[in-house]
């Protein structure tokens, strides 16, 4: 995850004035994946006091993260069990004085969910090419082995069934993406390419020996 940049824009969450996001991401559905925001320490802890309410008074089960084009992205908390959070102090006095650091996120984002084959990765949007990433996170997810050699064929195939899926609602540097394997469906699918001779046991066919034949 990367650090804060000086001319990132920072996003102004609509329940909670003292506090603003430099990212946010979201499932498909709203729910929360990622959040960072910056705010004085009183107000940070506030706000983990309100989340932990969930639903009762004063108690916060969602809010609005307002964007630059001035939009209202809707964020749903859910369960805050499901959630880690990481505090970093920033000891650089401001007009505000010191500010604090808060990372919410999915503790998928860490280590994947193996008893539901499922994991989530944040990565930074300037990451040209995030295949290796991707494939190194398919590996420690599915029960199934999978070798090396196998990454386009089996990526392409997670993506055409929509269990490896880009996560479209971020805002700030980070890219995110859900992988939910459907363990059954895809141990079938790999089958099906096995027998076709797209997955195969070696990088190369292997090579065939055949004895020298002296010559008289």
């Amino acid at each position: 995850m990367p650090a804060t940049s000086s001319d990132q824009p920072l996003y102004r969450i609509d329940e909670c004035s003292d506090l603003m996001a430099d990212a946010c991401v979201c499932g498909d559905q709203g729910d929360l994946i990622f959040l960072s925001v910056w705010a004085r320490d009183t107000a940070i802890q506030q706000f983990i006091g309100r989340l932990t309410l969930g639903r009762s008074e004063d108690g916060l089960d969602q809010f609005h993260v307002i964007t630059d084009q001035g939009g209202s992205l809707p964020v749903f908390v859910g369960s805050v069990e499901r959630l880690e959070k990481r505090l970093t102090r920033s000891y650089r006095r401001t007009l505000f004085g010191s500010m604090v650091n808060l990372w919410l996120f999915d503790r998928r984002c860490i280590r994947p969910d193996k008893s539901s084959a499922s994991a989530l990765a944040l990565l930074p949007r300037s990451a040209a090419d995030p295949t290796s990433r991707l494939w190194h996170l398919v590996k420690d997810t599915c029960p199934l082995p999978l070798l090396d050699h196998w990454q386009s064929p089996v990526l392409a195939l997670l993506r055409e069934r929509e269990m490896l899926c880009s996560l479209r609602m971020a805002l700030g540097l980070l890219q995110g993406f859900r992988l939910a394997i459907d363990v059954p469906a895809l141990t079938e699918a790999l089958g099906d390419l096995i027998r076709q001779g797209v997955l195969t046991a070696y990088p190369y066919p292997a090579r065939i020996w055949t004895p020298e034949v002296e010559s008289v």
